[in-house]
């Protein structure tokens, strides 16, 4: 069942709802996602129907790179592949890694992060690591449960997710952390955006976050701030040009087909778009908008 929900009355079935504020210019979005439980990777159009997939164990991130590529992290590293399933790049962790983050650099190489190896990589186009950046993770926490995602900053640092550690960094290049937040939940991704804010996402902590450089929350999304639209695990993030946050609900964990696997919210939590099609996907955890007006260089994303 595919539905798509603008807020102006009830959500519609099979269809487009109208705009609250244009019948004539109702809210599409053609995306790029991760489906973590079916093991796919999808470009979806303005209509809700997959033009495009390919199969991947695990994925967690993707990205469609200004060449029309697809770059994506699966369970045991990263791939670039062409549309055509060409795979043109690829790199693959050390045995016993998993791999939950990869995020194309404007020079070429491509950010990776290795939960086993607890550190960040960056992989050049030969498929060799050309930076090697340590983390440390709290001792008892097991390989699956120690990152997620992670970015590198304008300033050559990095941001990180640390889940079962429930907080998130800013480390140097070295692994120094700089700058360190504990969050209310368990982070799955982390957003710099203009300002120096953060934007997290808590995973099973059923909320999203704002931060400043104090570490204080300016701004939050609950559980059940959404009518009816509950956030369950809450994972990917993009943050759009007109302020608006696109966010994957992911339905694991005992709730594949209940709900939408992706809202919309304005900055005064109104629900203005909503994407489910459970026949189609389970869990969605993480998006790439490619709409013509937001569609940018990968790294000037904020995602």
């Amino acid at each position: 069942m595919r539905i798509f929900h603008l807020l102006s009355a009830i959500a519609l079935l099979g269809g487009v709802a109208t705009s609250p504020l244009s019948a004539s210019e109702p809210i599409k979005h053609r995306f790029l996602c991760c489906d973590y439980a079916s093991g796919k990777v999808s470009i979806v159009n303005t209509e809700g129907v997959e033009e495009w997939r390919i199969e991947a164990k695990n994925p967690q991130d993707c990205w469609m790179l200004p060449n029309g590529n697809i770059l994506f992290a699966h369970r045991t590293g990263a791939k670039e592949v062409t549309l055509g399933k060409e795979v043109v790049w690829e790199y693959t962790a050390p045995e016993g890694v998993e791999v939950h983050s990869a995020q194309p650099l404007p020079d070429g190489n491509v950010l990776v992060v290795e939960c086993g190896t607890k550190r960040l990589v960056e992989v050049d186009r030969s498929g060799k690591i050309a930076r090697e950046v340590p983390l440390v993770s709290g001792p008892k926490v097991g390989t699956h449960g120690q990152f997620r995602g992670a970015r590198k900053l304008a300033n050559g640092n990095y941001v990180v997710t640390y889940m079962t550690d429930r907080k998130v960094a800013e480390v140097d290049p070295s692994g120094k952390v700089v700058r360190e937040q504990t969050v209310p939940g368990y982070p799955h991704e982390i957003v710099p955006i203009r300002g120096g804010n953060w934007l997290v996402t808590c995973g099973d902590g059923h909320q999203v976050v704002e931060m400043n450089a104090k570490g204080d929350i300016v701004w939050n999304l609950h559980e059940n701030d959404l009518p009816d639209n509950p956030l369950r695990l809450m994972a990917g993030l993009q943050r759009l040009p007109n302020g608006n946050l696109l966010l994957c609900n992911y339905l694991g964990h005992g709730h594949i087909g209940k709900n939408p696997h992706l809202y919309e919210v304005t900055t005064d939590k109104q629900l203005v778009w909503s994407y489910a099609d459970h026949g189609l996907f389970k869990t969605i955890n993480q998006v790439h908008v490619l709409d013509a007006a937001v569609l940018a260089k990968p790294w000037e994303v904020e995602r």
